[in-house]
C-alpha cells in the first residue's frame, strides 16, 4: 500500500512537472509574437481644422499703399473753359484672398509642407476714401456724372501707380515670409510657398 501511495505521489509530481513545462513552453511561444516597442512618427500632418482656420483668415494683407491723386478735367467753352480739379485719397491693400484657395492647397509629408496661395492682388476695389476727397478748384457747372467720371479717372491712376510689379513682388515676399513664420511655429522645417499665376 505504501508503495502504491509513493507511486501515486510520484505520478502526481511528474504530471505537475509536465504541466508546468507545457505551460512555460506555451507561454514562451505565445509571447514570441508579442512585443512592445516605440515608434517615432515624424509626420506632422495639418488637421482639416488647422487648414480651415488658416483659410478663415480670409483676406490677408501684406502691403498697404496710401495714395493721393490730383485729378482734373476741362470742358472747352465759347467764352471760357470750365475746369474741375479734385484731390482723391485712398489706401490700396495688396494681399491674398484665402477663400480663393484651390483643393489640396496645403500638402504635407513629414516635416515638409507645400502651400499654394492665390495670386497676390488688390483686396478691396473700393479703396478711395470719399470723405477725404477735396475740391481743389471748380469753375462752371458740373453734374454728378462728371464727378463720377473724375472719380473713375482717379481710381485708374491710383491703381496704375500702386499695382506695379515691384509692389506686387514686395507683397508676395511679405506673404511668403509670414506664411513661413506661421508654419515654422507649427513645427515644419521644410516649407515651400507657391503662388497661383
Amino acid at each position: 500500500m505504501k508503495s502504491e501511495k509513493n507511486n501515486l505521489e510520484l505520478l502526481v509530481k511528474a504530471l505537475t512537472l509536465v504541466a508546468i513545462i507545457i505551460f512555460l513552453w506555451w507561454l514562451l511561444i505565445a509571447e514570441k509574437d508579442n512585443h512592445i516597442g516605440l515608434k517615432v512618427d515624424d509626420d506632422i500632418n495639418p488637421t482639416p481644422e488647422q487648414i480651415q482656420s488658416i483659410r478663415d483668415i480670409g483676406q490677408w494683407e501684406f502691403l498697404s499703399i496710401s495714395n493721393e491723386e490730383l485729378v482734373d478735367t476741362v470742358r472747352k467753352g465759347v467764352f471760357s473753359d470750365d475746369q474741375l480739379v479734385r484731390i482723391y485719397y485712398g489706401t490700396l491693400r495688396l494681399g491674398v484672398d484665402l477663400s480663393k484657395t484651390k483643393k489640396n492647397w496645403i500638402t504635407a509629408h513629414g516635416d515638409t509642407i507645400v502651400v499654394r496661395l492665390p495670386k497676390v492682388g488688390l483686396l478691396d476695389k473700393e479703396f478711395i476714401d470719399e470723405t477725404r476727397t477735396k475740391a481743389f478748384y471748380e469753375s462752371g457747372r458740373w453734374t454728378a456724372r462728371d464727378r463720377e467720371a473724375l472719380y473713375r479717372k482717379a481710381r485708374r491712376q491710383m491703381m496704375s501707380h500702386a499695382l506695379t510689379k515691384e509692389n506686387l513682388k514686395t507683397a508676395e515676399a511679405n506673404a511668403e515670409h509670414e506664411v513661413r513664420r506661421m508654419l515654422s511655429a507649427m513645427g515644419y522645417n521644410n516649407i515651400t510657398v507657391k503662388f497661383d499665376k
